[in-house]
């Protein structure tokens, strides 16, 4: 499903971001991807989805080689690839409902599946009634969730989330941890990139940790192996 070999990314010559990294992640697993700020979690998750390309080493997603795909095919890789920001990256001045329509709209969906799509996902969500408010008037974890329907509205293949919980208290970071099992029980490959050691606690799913955009180790919890 997601195959990094021997990836090393620069932003410039004497800034390396990411270096030599090598892993797979089998279609349907759960993983976490943790280590401290500024370890290249951001970075790796870009290259995933095609916002960035690798200096040297292969990206491969779903079979494809991110650096050979053009512009255009670009967004083709992302109608499979869900992904839920750490600022959320809502519209602000568009609704609940407009915010998730979204990605169906730029899929090219009917409106009729659209509007029976996004109902639906915002049932699942508990934003039902929320539906006609824009961001400004939820909560953070509110905004949260509404961030989730948008990117599991088109039921994708993978679902990359960059510190999801990262402002929310411990009854929303649950509430988030459900919807990603839930998801991922559904046959959704999905990437959590956090440092919140409790909320990698709270399941026995995989982990990759980084360092200063190295590989250190990768392994269950509890049971991590130091990489090479």
């Amino acid at each position: 499903m997601i195959q990094f070999h021997n990836v090393s990314l620069a932003y410039q010559k004497d800034a390396t971001a990411l270096e030599n990294i090598s892993f797979k992640v089998a279609k349907g697993e759960f993983v976490f991807l943790t280590g401290p700020s500024g370890a290249g979690k951001t970075t790796l998750l870009k290259l995933v989805y095609g916002a960035l390309c690798p200096s040297r080493g292969q990206v491969l997603v779903n079979g494809q080689n991110i650096s050979r795909l053009s512009a255009a095919e670009i967004p083709f890789l992302r109608r499979n690839v869900g992904v839920v920001f750490q600022d959320f990256k809502l519209l602000q001045h568009r609704t609940v409902f407009e915010n998730v329509a979204i990605t169906l709209e730029v899929a090219g969906c009917s409106t009729v599946d659209i509007g029976k799509r996004v109902i639906h996902i915002l049932r699942q969500m508990g934003m039902e009634s929320k539906i006609n408010l824009t961001p400004p008037r939820l909560s953070g974890g509110e905004q949260q969730r509404v961030a989730l329907a948008r990117a599991l509205v088109n039921e994708p293949r993978i679902l990359l989330a960059d510190e999801p919980t990262g402002n929310l208290d411990e009854a929303n970071k649950t509430q988030i941890l459900n919807i990603f099992k839930e998801a991922n029980v559904k046959g959704t490959t999905v990437i959590v990139a956090t440092h919140d050691r409790r909320l990698i606690e709270q399941t026995h799913q995989r982990i990759i940790t980084l360092r200063s955009g190295n590989l250190f180790e990768t392994g269950e919890a509890g049971h991590a192996e130091v990489c090479p």
